[in-house]
């Protein structure tokens, strides 16, 4: 996500750290810098001209000069402003105090509009919602067909009548009151462009149904154009946050740096990937810390809470630091860590990465080959690793469409990451110390969520085992080779 103009400004703020103070000249050099790769990243030209001036006027503020060296006083400086530019705060939600909560979506064809309106609707069941959907757009060949079966995987039902779109926008809305639904989110009929036919038959769903939110589904990869198509959009009808769409494509960043500055209005979610659980709110502080290579701790842990069952998670570990950890425990944490979504995205939220790990390394389907060799074994073998000898291993990668040096990498390391966890149970001096002073366990959740600045994040090591290269002792997922080397087997 925003790959290049995150590298650009890397490399930006990497040429301030050997400078000892700040001058004027020197902020203005960097801004110039950062103005070019505002642009390159297909920013709008007036957004650029106003974020410069504004750092530049934060950078000069003498106390800063104080506190900060000059590196960090830049990042701090784009950071601040370039949360301000994707909206500030995340928007929050109000509820109709008389259900239901109506929404109203409208865009253009192709942008991913049908589909976030089924992410929509299991973002508000997620929270506790009663939704429904109706599929309005009847220009568009099977779309309503779309819609359902989108739908039917979630378990929300979808009312649809051919015909006329604005009276199954009308029936739509009194079948959910009839069922006691509680938010209705009206799919509608988009166009390749802006045109009268398609806004006037919106105006009139509108003053139909009366929506409490008219979100407006922006394709995040047409760059400032998006926000030029909002803003046009918007002066015929009048929406209230937006919807950013395959923001995972997105290596630029145009239309999440250009669309509020241009609309007016805020970007309420943003989808992520092509699940329905790739969809949530829109945080602009978390983006904004991603662009600048602090990660996104704050989405990380709330994904892994997600995926994780939080009983199951606290067993496996103690049976790992007791030693009794199976490949069986093994298999299943990786399969709870694929339903945080793709490798390289949960990579993306880690801050202060090593050199050297990209996405070239990160690569989901060497985790499918790693569940082959584990399944491949029998369940003595699972259990009890060290019976595993070589014409085992021979059959093992047979089996699973792999080499024997991969079955022999996976289990070498397994023990290593066994005798690692077990000597590390030993309480150190401190610990004994505090143990003896009668020091009590601190209860519930240890993360702060108020994390900011680079060095105050960390690379979780549980993920670091997982997604390998970051040291010998833990799981390279990279030494088992690409995908040319294997796809004919796995075929």
């Amino acid at each position: 996500m925003f790959e290049i103009l995150s590298d650009r400004l890397s490399g930006i703020f990497g040429s301030l750290r050997s400078k000892g103070r700040l001058t004027e000249r020197d902020i203005d050099e960097v801004l110039g810098e950062v103005r070019v790769a505002l642009l390159e990243a297909d920013v709008n030209l007036g957004v650029v001209k106003e974020f410069q001036l504004a750092v530049k006027q934060k950078c000069m503020e003498s106390e800063i000069h104080k506190v900060l060296n000059p590196a960090q006083q830049v990042i701090k400086c784009v950071n601040d402003q370039l949360v301000d530019v994707l909206g500030g705060d995340t928007m929050s939600f109000s509820f109709a105090e008389k259900p239901p909560t109506i929404i109203l979506l409208a865009g253009l064809q192709g942008v991913g509009k049908t589909t976030s309106a089924a992410k929509l609707a299991r973002w508000f069941k997620s929270q506790g919602r009663n939704p429904i959907l109706i599929g309005a757009d009847l220009q568009r060949p099977a779309a309503v067909e779309q819609l359902r079966t989108l739908a039917n995987s979630i378990d929300v039902p979808v009312f649809s009548n051919p015909g006329n779109p604005i009276e199954t926008a009308k029936e739509g809305l009194n079948e959910a009151r009839r069922l006691g639904r509680d938010v209705v989110i009206c799919d509608t009929a988009g166009r390749l462009s802006v045109d009268e036919e398609m806004m006037e038959e919106i105006r009139k769903i509108s003053d139909t149904i009366s929506p409490h939110y008219t979100l407006f589904v922006i394709d995040s990869m047409a760059g400032q154009d998006a926000g030029n198509v909002a803003e046009a959009f918007h002066q015929k009808l009048e929406i209230d946050a937006m919807i950013l769409t395959k923001l995972d494509g997105d290596s630029r960043g145009g239309a999440a740096l250009s669309a509020k500055s241009v609309v007016g209005k805020p970007i309420a979610f943003a989808s992520t990937g092509e699940k329905l659980e790739d969809f949530d709110l829109f945080h602009p502080d978390r983006l904004s810390n991603r662009i600048l290579g602090m990660g996104d701790v704050l989405t990380l842990i709330e994904k892994a809470e997600e995926a994780f069952d939080i009983e199951e998670a606290e067993k496996a570990a103690l049976r790992l630091m007791e030693g009794q950890f199976t490949l069986d425990d093994f298999l299943e944490q990786m399969q709870q860590l694929k339903k945080m979504g793709p490798l390289q995205n949960l990579v993306d939220m880690m801050p202060n990465l090593p050199q050297g790990v990209d996405s070239a390394d990160i690569d989901d389907r060497n985790l499918i080959r790693l569940e082959a060799i584990i399944q491949s074994m029998t369940s003595d073998e699972r259990e009890n690793p060290v019976i595993i000898d070589g014409s085992r291993r021979s059959r093992i990668a047979k089996g699973s469409g792999t080499s024997v040096h991969e079955v022999s990498q996976l289990l070498k390391q397994f023990k290593e990451i066994k005798k690692m966890m077990k000597g590390s149970k030993k309480p150190n001096k401190k610990q004994r110390n505090k143990k003896k002073s009668g020091g009590k366990k601190k209860s519930g959740r240890t993360t702060p969520r108020n994390i900011q600045g680079k060095e105050a994040l960390e690379v979780p090591k549980e993920l670091e085992k997982l997604v390998g290269g970051v040291s010998d002792q833990q799981f390279d997922l990279s030494k088992f080779g690409t995908l040319s080397e294997h796809e004919n087997r796995e075929s």
